[in-house]
């Protein structure tokens, strides 16, 4: 059945172009009835705000993102060209960032630097975290102030980047640095940023790096057993990381160590009490608490659009053709609701058939972190209905006026009597 056209957006079926401001919060609120449009009218479209083509189709997203002829780094330069005006001066500590970052290099330099820091977090190394992770979502459990808390300050936050930290091996108390730090660089990302957006994260940058450089210098004078000291002696080929290359990883591992998780939690815990209920029910097992987490991350994405480089002329599906250095947009939330993918994708149901989504992306660049960031949903969300199964909304969750990264504002929940 085709879905009504939302009133805040309009759509030229001829030309496939689609006018609807990101930062409209009929849209931002939930961007699942403008999909559910498209969906119907074209899975393929000219977002007029952006100015590039976007792909929304589930068939699509996972052939692009695995497909070479696009990619991440900008064949104009490094980084990203479309800043406020041509002068990038303002922004030579967020490019010496970036130009190292293996999120936005393609092979060869991508091979090597993955690999080096893959290390850390095959499956296998992760799931060692598992009792860790657990022993913090009690003791965040423990915490929470009587009645009512907002989840993401509380449990959602503190979680991930507790973890990314002592994993690195900086220091735990500086998390709400990180934290800071990692917000005002990842606002570059945004739609509509401003010349203060960009000085601001140019000087989170330059601050965060500069508190790495001093750990690396600690770390290569007396090693230990963290990611930061592994990735100093981390050798392929006999080749290593340079500082630069070492700062870059490390920051994009904190950042995306916590960023996405965050979100992610706030949107799941939202989406399951949505259920009604006793939310208990959907973490019967280990394999139902997999199910509900992988279903979670189709319901409700943290990351909505995923942008990449033509390096060729390629004629993408249809009558739609980019030419080299064009970006084009994949819409990792709106192919994750793609009717032609999902049996009633609109339904929350983790026992689904067609159970798939591609939140974590797909290809070379398909998130590194995904392993932990799975056992840290797996592990947190399990822990807090044991232990809180009385869990309730104390009032609407909102979510932020950020499109790409969809996540909650606030998230406050009451709960009575004391913790199992």
């Amino acid at each position: 059945m085709t879905r009504s056209m939302p009133p805040y957006l309009s759509f030229d079926p001829a030309a496939r172009r689609l006018r609807l401001d990101p930062h409209e919060p009929a849209f931002f609120q939930n961007p699942y009835d403008a999909y559910a449009f498209l969906h119907g009218a074209s899975k393929a479209f000219f977002w007029e705000e952006f100015g590039f083509w976007c792909f929304g189709g589930f068939d699509d997203v996972n052939r692009l993102l695995r497909d070479r002829r696009f990619g991440r780094q900008n064949p104009a330069g490094i980084p990203d060209s479309r800043g406020i005006g041509e002068d990038r001066s303002h922004l030579a500590a967020f490019d010496g960032i970036e130009v190292n970052s293996m999120l936005e290099l393609e092979p060869p330099v991508h091979t090597r630097l993955r690999t080096l820091v893959n290390r850390a977090f095959v499956s296998r190394q992760v799931e060692r975290l598992r009792p860790r992770v657990e022993e913090l979502a009690n003791e965040l459990i423990d915490r929470f102030e009587p009645g009512q808390v907002d989840l993401l300050p509380a449990f959602a936050a503190p979680l991930p980047i507790t973890i990314i930290a002592e994993m690195l091996g900086v220091p735990v108390e500086m998390g709400p640095q990180l934290l800071d730090w990692s917000h005002q660089m990842v606002a570059m990302y945004m739609h509509g940023r401003t010349r203060e957006t960009e000085e601001t994260a140019n000087r989170a940058a330059h601050d965060f790096s500069d508190f790495l450089r001093g750990y690396v210098t600690e770390r290569r004078k007396k090693p230990g057993a963290d990611l930061l000291s592994l990735l100093i002696a981390a050798q392929e080929d006999g080749q290593k990381l340079s500082e630069d290359e070492l700062v870059s990883s490390a920051i994009l591992l904190l950042n995306a160590g916590h960023e996405a998780t965050v979100h992610q939690t706030g949107n799941a815990v939202r989406s399951l009490l949505a259920q009604g209920g006793d939310p208990g029910r959907f973490f019967t097992s280990p394999e139902a608490t997999a199910a509900t987490v992988e279903e979670c991350l189709r319901f409700d994405a943290p990351l909505h659009m995923f942008t990449r480089y033509a390096y060729q002329e390629i004629e993408v599906t249809s009558g739609v053709v980019v030419q080299p250095g064009e970006t084009i947009g994949l819409l990792l939330g709106m192919a994750n609701h793609d009717p032609l993918a999902f049996a009633e994708p609109e339904v929350f149901r983790p026992g689904r058939a067609d159970q798939k989504n591609v939140s974590f992306g797909a290809g070379i660049h398909f998130c590194i972190g995904a392993p932990l960031a799975r056992l840290e949903l797996q592990v947190s969300l399990k822990t807090l209905f044991e232990r809180r199964p009385e869990l309730r909304l104390a009032e609407a969750p909102r979510f932020r006026d950020s499109y790409h990264f969809h996540g909650l504002e606030k998230l406050a929940v009451s709960f009575q009597g004391n913790a199992k």
